[in-house]
């Protein structure tokens, strides 16, 4: 007789599952070891948290639902942290949870796993009886891909192990979801051509959903007739820059000086694919006179200026800017297509300033230039959070894809299992992570899950030995910054010790002779690479000193 572990294990399956991450236990053994007899990969973490992060890496590369696992109670309030940073990058993610007895309240791991996941912002499916408990998986599965977002499927054990008396027959999502193009409608498509022929200042605004969709060429034929800015979130830096001498960059407080001096010029913003979040229009600053057209498949929302958009074309990239280009002329204004725009661009990532020379340390700024330009553009990128980060998203300017874990939750630790999953994804291929020493320290442990598994992950720590956001805030507020400072051991041999490569690296000539022999034969390794508290970055500048650079 069928269990309904191994039926919840069919539906899985079903529905397109391959690969797990997470820990087993007590509650989910029975199904972790039926999904395995199923073919399924599974990846053991030494840390529930970070097995969800790590399905949610893999996710974000392979543009399908990720799958974690964990047991019941403290198994499940493990994965907090990940499943609010999930959640608001918009990652789909099943995760199957054991669960005590249904009703038994007075089980040690009991927990109250569906406030826990509204607490969490992540979906909620309960399994509790048995002849629905493939109608649950389905439903998860249905909200996580129309939702783009985590949802928890909470198992109790004992329904688990009853016998399976459901339909034989198992409808995956997949089949009841509509995947055709979404067209907007012809009146709003000329209301947008309208308001762009009307401008003589456009910024083409391009987020994650334009990458994703692979209209390159449509964005730069719209820009150029606009004679328009291309600008960029920070989950696309970097994307078309070397088709087009007219490139802003970044728009929002990572952006460049020249960035910041052309966009709120600006009378009208093209978003495609960008939430137009208040990162990236700075609260409505950055465009103070812009008028907003948006094209995203998601429903419309209130914008990082506090107001809606004054024309939003839902539907595809791809179609909606077909029709856009369908009806719309050449613009008969020089827009931002001047030599003097094009020539303050064309070095406006130059770093004009002398590095910082201190024995034993590096200046990140040279850090980040030499990794820029040893490391192949085939090789991903990730970025974490906190101060070391701004280096890594600011100065690299070579065409890579890009994972950015900023303005996430504001959690560090998490990079590094994001370019963990995101390399199992893509085949177990080469990426590259920059976090700083707290942030690595909080899941050392997970390296030696990399090395489990031979994922070629380059951890680049811009190590300064202290909690670098903390330690210059404190400086700024007149407070002591000598107590975010925290010694930090080697963790190049700590990375040996754990089965991989590694380095302490206190020069540059040091950096590129590690990083050459990575690219020369990928392997998980660790460069922690010691800099200078002295290097404060431009966003720190320009927030804690109101400095104009």
């Amino acid at each position: 007789m069928t269990k309904v572990y191994e039926a919840l294990a069919d539906a899985f399956v079903a529905e397109g599952t391959t690969h797990i991450f997470g820990m087993m236990g007590d509650a989910n053994m029975h199904w972790m070891t039926a999904m395995a007899e199923r073919g399924t990969t599974l990846y053991e973490a030494r840390h529930e948290g970070s097995g969800l992060a790590m399905a949610d890496g893999w996710a974000r590369s392979t543009g399908k639902p990720g799958i974690a696992s964990t047991t019941s109670g403290p198994g499940v309030t493990q994965l907090a942290t990940s499943l609010v940073c999930a959640s608001r990058a918009g990652t789909p993610l099943v995760v199957f949870c054991g669960e005590v007895a249904l009703g038994d309240l007075g089980a040690v791991q009991y927990l109250d796993q569906a406030k826990f996941a509204d607490g969490v912002e992540a979906g909620f499916v309960h399994v509790n009886s048995a002849a629905r408990a493939q109608e649950a998986v389905q439903r998860a599965f249905f909200i996580a891909r129309t939702e783009s977002r985590p949802v928890i499927v909470s198992a109790p054990n004992d329904v688990q192990l009853a016998d399976w008396d459901g339909p034989e027959t198992y409808v995956p999502s997949t089949e009841l979801i509509d995947t055709a193009p979404t067209r907007p409608t012809p009146e709003r498509i000329q209301q947008a051509s309208q308001i762009i022929a009307e401008s003589d200042r456009v910024v083409v605004l391009l987020g994650r959903g334009a990458r994703n969709a692979n209209a390159g060429e449509q964005i730069l034929e719209l820009q150029r007739r606009t004679k328009g800015l291309l600008a960029t979130t920070l989950q696309t830096n970097n994307w078309l820059r070397e088709e087009t001498p007219y490139y802003a960059g970044i728009s929002g407080l990572y952006g460049t000086a020249a960035a910041h001096e052309l966009l709120p010029d600006a009378d009208c913003v093209i978003a495609i694919g960008a939430s137009l979040n208040h990162f990236t229009t700075e609260h409505g600053y950055l465009y103070p006179d812009a008028r907003f057209v948006q094209i995203d498949i998601a429903d419309q929302v209130v914008t990082g200026t506090g107001q809606p958009v004054d024309c939003y074309l839902r539907g595809h990239a791809e179609q909606a800017l077909d029709g856009l280009l369908d009806i719309l002329g050449e613009s008969t204004s020089e827009g931002y297509h001047t030599t003097e725009v094009r020539e303050l661009l064309s070095d406006a990532d130059t770093i004009n300033e002398d590095f910082v020379s201190e024995e034993g340390l590096l200046d990140p700024r040279e850090v980040i230039l030499s990794l820029d330009e040893k490391i192949p553009a085939d090789i991903p990128l990730v970025t974490g959070s906190g101060h070391q980060t701004d280096f890594g998203t600011m100065l690299f300017t070579r065409t890579r894809e890009i994972v950015s874990n900023y303005g996430l939750f504001g959690a560090i630790g998490q990079a590094p299992m994001l370019t963990m999953g995101w390399s199992a994804g893509q085949g177990n291929r080469p990426t590259l992570v920059i976090e700083g020493d707290a942030s690595f320290i909080m899941h050392l442990a997970e390296f030696d899950t990399a090395c489990r598994y031979g994922w070629p992950v380059l951890v680049i720590v811009l190590d300064d030995e202290a909690l670098g956001a903390e330690y210059h805030k404190s400086g700024a507020h007149g407070l002591k910054p000598e107590l975010a400072a925290i010694p930090a051991p080697d963790l190049g041999a700590a990375a040996v010790a754990l089965g991989g490569r590694g380095a302490m690296i206190r020069t540059i000539d040091e950096l590129e002779r590690a990083v050459d022999e990575y690219v020369a034969d990928p392997a998980p390794t660790v460069l922690d690479v010691r800099i200078t508290r002295e290097v404060l970055s431009i966003p720190y500048r320009r927030l804690l000193r109101a400095e104009d650079v």
